[in-house]
């Protein structure tokens, strides 16, 4: 493969060695050198080397999302998406629209409805949703996926009455006077319905999961963390349509496939593990789950929710069955990444994996959404990363402080805490909860509100600086796969993948300004991916 320079661009390598330089020289997909553009050309641009203009814009160490799940992001594409709508009636104008499509009987599927923007009072109800979907049956998706919303006909064709036994951790939220369904389900109750809910093709999947793939290289993304097995049809079929786009088709998106603990058996016959694979597609951690949401008060604390001071949410595993999840684990030499929101999830967590010996791959804590000062110091060790949302902030506020009241608020998305504590931090935006775009979980790291709000933002003194929220998305990307010396920064040796955006986000006065901020070019080991339409 010839060489080639990318020249003219104001670089921030986050490498302290040379931390801005011009130029960057790549050849075979790695860094072969930096430094000032003449020099750079003076040097290696002989016949041969292509060259390409950076205009002066500005470039850093490809952007890594470090927890989404494509496979949601590729339903975008296929699927009702109800992301943003803001009110009940809009919420219910959208499904009948999409019905009106959908045959007799075809079960129609959505997802991202959250309830706390309506503007119009609660969620629908099941009569509601059977008035805009007589015909057909419906299973909705809230943007946390913890909580789901069904018609009649979907409870008709899943066999479900009142004397069918709820899988355990699940509810299936009743009408108090009538006792019947109102349409709410909660948890692992989803299985009630879902097992009912005919597979998609695999070419469909396939055909949405290369579209969410071209839309995250869009976003700047050259790397992404993403948890699957469960909505592409299990690990086999993951990891094959994964491979024929990434290895095969040669889509430029490096992917790390954290898999769900159900298939840690399977991993085990098929001879993986974690790193298994090459430097484009990886076997991760083994994803676990600990809790639920705040949203519908299933996250675990360790104190009563406020506003319901009878409940302290709800634990996914017990004590005994989480140890056995975390052995079996380690018995094969794999780290875990688990789902942990609330403060007692996380204690219960640590009480079970500091039973056992760190392996080479670090652990991951997901989400850490609330924790306490005692947790912090036991979370700065090397072998865990804190794997953060910022943009959970700018979604979930004002409505969280009435779960977990204001005396919690000092540990709640508490991110400068845990950086200045010596934390490891990796930055994600577990889309399609909140948007694949880094730019808007950086936006939120800064001013820890939604855009265009103009107040000081949510508990301020957690709001991070700009190059402490560009590190989140880039080197903290690295350190969660062990890959620190491969990527996250723009370095002689490391992989040649990197972002180039229209501004130069280290000149901006206001945050703001972020969202006006453009991605130019995604470059992947060292060649061009995406480049912005003119």
């Amino acid at each position: 493969m010839s060489k080639t320079i990318f020249t003219n661009g104001k670089i921030y390598t986050l490498d302290a060695k040379h931390p801005i330089v011009e130029a960057v020289v790549v050849e075979n997909g790695r860094i072969l050198d930096v430094g000032r553009s003449e020099e750079i050309k003076l040097q290696w641009g002989r016949s041969g080397t292509s060259i390409i203009d950076l205009q002066g814009r500005m470039v850093l160490p490809g952007f890594i999302d470090s927890h989404l799940h494509l496979s949601g992001v590729a339903f975008h594409f296929l699927d009702l998406n109800l992301t943003g709508v803001s009110s009940k009636a809009e919420m219910l104008g959208k499904i009948r629209e999409k019905a009106a499509s959908v045959p007799a009987g075809k079960w129609l599927i959505g997802m991202g409805w959250d309830e706390n923007l309506f503007q119009d009072g609660s969620i629908p109800t099941i009569e509601e949703l059977d008035q805009v979907t007589p015909h057909c049956p419906i299973y909705l998706k809230r943007i946390c996926h913890h909580a789901f919303l069904v018609n009649s006909k979907a409870l008709e064709l899943s066999h479900y009455q009142s004397i069918t036994k709820v899988p355990k951790g699940g509810t299936v939220v009743l009408n108090s006077e009538t006792n019947k369904p109102t349409g709410l389900i909660l948890e692992s109750a989803s299985e009630l319905i879902t097992k009912y809910i005919p597979e998609r093709t695999y070419e469909e999947l396939k055909s949405g999961l290369a579209q969410a793939m071209d839309f995250s290289l869009s976003k700047g993304l050259t790397s992404v963390h993403t948890n699957d097995p469960a909505y592409l049809g299990g690990l086999d079929q993951t990891y094959k349509m994964y491979d024929e786009l990434i290895n095969q088709e040669g889509k430029g998106l490096r992917c790390n496939l954290l898999i769900d603990y159900p298939f840690l058996q399977l991993i085990k016959e098929r001879g993986m593990y974690a790193g298994f694979g090459n430097e484009r597609l990886q076997i991760g951690a083994i994803k676990i789950f600990a809790d639920g949401a705040f949203g519908r008060r299933t996250a675990l604390l360790s104190q009563p929710y406020s506003d319901e001071p009878t409940s302290y949410g709800e634990a996914m595993q017990d004590q005994d069955l989480l140890f056995k999840m975390i052995k079996e684990s380690r018995e094969h030499q794999m780290p875990i990444a688990v789902h942990t929101i609330g403060d007692q999830a996380l204690e219960n967590v640590l009480n079970v994996l500091e039973q056992f010996p760190a392996v080479h791959y670090r652990d991951r804590i997901i989400h850490v959404s609330l924790t306490r000062e005692d947790l912090v110091k036991r979370l700065a060790v090397p072998s865990i990363i804190a794997d953060i949302q910022p943009r959970f902030v700018a979604g979930d506020y004002p409505w969280v402080l009435d779960r977990v009241g204001e005396e919690r608020e000092s540990y709640l998305y508490a991110w400068k805490t845990l950086l200045t504590s010596g934390v490891l931090c990796a930055g994600g935006s577990d889309a399609p909860v909140e948007p694949l775009d880094p730019l808007f979980g950086i936006h939120a790291s800064l001013t820890r509100r939604l855009p265009g709000e103009t107040h000081k933002g949510w508990n301020p003194k957690e709001k991070l600086s700009m190059i402490d929220a560009v590190k989140l998305f880039t080197i903290g990307g690295a350190y969660a796969t062990n890959e620190e010396h491969s990527k996250g920064t723009i370095s002689v040796g490391k992989l040649a993948d990197m972002t180039v955006l229209s501004d130069d986000l280290f000149s901006f006065e206001e945050p703001e300004d972020l969202l006006r901020t453009l991605i130019e070019m995604t470059i992947v080991n060292g060649q061009v991916v995406y480049s912005r339409p003119a």
